[in-house]
């Protein structure tokens, strides 16, 4: 065989007890296993001695905004040294495929803060499959760090459709959404997101999102909304998802599934009752969770959504008018703008993460807003103006509104899955991007016992598998892809802190993609295993 791992702590996915053995790889595939005391020890051309660390396979992240990132830096350090094997790209309703010449300039700015302006990278393609295609030649031919699946993203579809006004989409608009659906799941998408507190795609109602549903659901995908809100109307938000995907009769997944913001504290039972009725009454539902309690956005996501009809540059002309940014002020701190879900903007909760261009917004990463403020003797308001014209609009911020208790409640349950929404951009990025899985790992199982070992890893490889129609990974049973994670359950644990959020984890020596090690001895190798992960559409 190709590589044999003696003496690990199998853990295998399942879910089920971890037990002693001997695993065996060969043709990227997983050979044998070898319960310890069952039968004749395997032998490889290469031994890796386990010593009783924790075999399992690679973990899925089920929300990533890596789809720049996997084509601009071939290490990929900060989901490799996690034990990603697989991530889900084309999140939030907004990403780069499929485009034309005049949306892709418009998706490249409404999220540079999340990406980067995209200058540094060849964005030829145009369509859902070039997008894949990139992905699989990447870095002259070679491939990615990880394996990428892709969500057909909402939003990028309707600027193609309707473009940026408030309002709903026509029949032949819609007919054409239908068809830019239909077309990203057959060139290889897993599902359609949605991003509903982002323009443009909040300006879409429900009949819209259940049309691009059934489509979804003839192609066997998933739906993967950002609902309405997280805030003020939190609960309302997740019943309506639920209902659309009912009325669809398509699979629905929850993005970072969160109960944050003032007045949801303690309210993670009212919400987890609701998603048991709805998978007591056939609706195929799953959700992800990153496990921290802040959240990171753009800046410019928590305008009202008024100001974003016309797209970035209606934004910009609009913040430079006094008379309309005293109505964006009035909404963000008294209203309570839908983009801020529905609640006063706290300015003392906002932390800069990121700018688009330091030079001309320099010395604000780490900042809050009101902080920046007091130090220029003006208002919130005038600082957060300033900084979003003057970044025009790349601007990212760490939002510290979460709810402990709620966040451990959601990782608890049966359909819960881990996902960053790791965000790489920036010079202080939530540390959830270079942290969330030795997190779960080390904080949440081995030091509070929130979760076991054997649950927190079936949550992390084989649901998330089970989602994406995956059938030959998440775990390791022969004949699987060696998609797999050698790890110490005593000292695995996030480096990346708040103050020192790029540190890598630690307690995670070894990663093989399709039996490749990406990760070997805790370092980086040049192996370039991953690939564009295509759902076989089954219309």
């Amino acid at each position: 065989m190709d590589t044999v791992f003696r003496d690990v702590r199998l853990v295998d996915g399942g879910g089920g007890p971890s037990f002693r053995a001997d695993v065996g790889v060969d043709g990227g595939r997983i050979a044998v296993v070898v319960r310890e005391g069952t039968g004749s020890r395997p032998t490889g051309r290469r031994t890796v001695d386990a010593h009783g660390l924790a075999l399992s396979p690679g973990f899925v992240d089920m929300h990533a905004h890596s789809d720049l990132a996997l084509l601009r830096d071939p290490g990929h350090e900060a989901k490799v040294a996690q034990g990603v094997t697989l991530e889900v790209l084309g999140q939030d309703g907004l990403s780069y495929a499929p485009v034309d010449d005049r949306t892709l300039a418009e998706v490249r700015a409404q999220i540079t803060g999340w990406n980067g302006d995209g200058r540094d990278v060849d964005l030829t393609w145009r369509t859902t499959g070039e997008y894949l295609d990139r992905l699989d030649h990447g870095f002259g031919g070679e491939g990615i760090a990880v394996d990428a699946a892709y969500l057909v993203p909402h939003g990028t579809v309707r600027m193609l459709a309707v473009g940026w006004e408030n309002r709903s989409a026509t029949d032949a608009e819609l007919g054409r959404m239908r068809r830019l659906v239909a077309e990203g799941l057959e060139q290889g998408a897993v599902g359609l997101s949605a991003g509903l507190t982002y323009p443009p795609g909040m300006y879409a109602d429900d009949a819209e999102l259940t049309e691009l549903c059934r489509v979804v659901a003839r192609y066997g995908g998933y739906f993967c909304p950002h609902h309405r809100s997280y805030g003020a109307h939190a609960l309302r938000a997740y019943a309506e998802m639920i209902e659309v995907a009912r009325d669809a009769g398509c699979a629905l997944h929850l993005a970072h599934t969160v109960l944050n913001f003032a007045g949801n504290e303690g309210r993670a039972p009212e919400l987890l009752r609701l998603l048991d009725a709805a998978r007591a009454d056939g609706v195929d539902l799953t959700l992800d969770s990153y496990p921290y309690t802040p959240g990171c956005t753009t800046l410019v996501s928590l305008l009202p959504s008024w100001t974003a009809e016309g797209g970035p540059d209606a934004v910009l002309a609009r913040l430079r008018d006094d008379a309309t940014a005293a109505r964006v002020r009035y909404d963000l701190e008294v209203t309570g703008s839908d983009g801020c879900h529905g609640l006063p903007v706290d300015w003392s909760a906002l932390e800069v993460s990121g700018v688009a261009d330091v030079r001309r917004a320099p010395g604000c990463a780490g900042r809050t807003i009101a902080g920046l403020a007091r130090e220029r003797g003006e208002e919130p308001w005038a600082t957060a103006r300033r900084l979003l014209v003057e970044d025009r609009l790349g601007t990212t911020v760490l939002l510290h509104v979460g709810h402990e208790e709620n966040v451990r409640a959601v990782m608890r349950h049966p359909a819960h899955t881990g996902g960053s929404d790791g965000i790489l951009h920036g010079a202080k990025p939530h540390p959830r991007a270079y942290g969330t899985f030795p997190h779960y790992l080390g904080h949440y199982v081995r030091e509070l016992g929130i979760l076991s070992l054997e649950q927190c890893v079936a949550h992390l490889t084989s649901r998330p598998a089970a989602r994406l129609g995956l059938s030959d990974r998440g775990l390791v049973r022969v004949g699987r892809r060696a998609d797999l994670v050698l790890f110490d359950p005593e000292t695995v644990a996030a480096g990346a802190t708040f103050e020192d959020p790029r540190r890598l984890p630690t307690g995670i020596p070894y990663v093989l993609i399709a039996g490749r090690f990406v990760m070997e001895d805790g370092r980086r190798t040049d192996v370039l295993a991953g690939r564009a992960v295509r759902r076989t559409p089954a219309p």
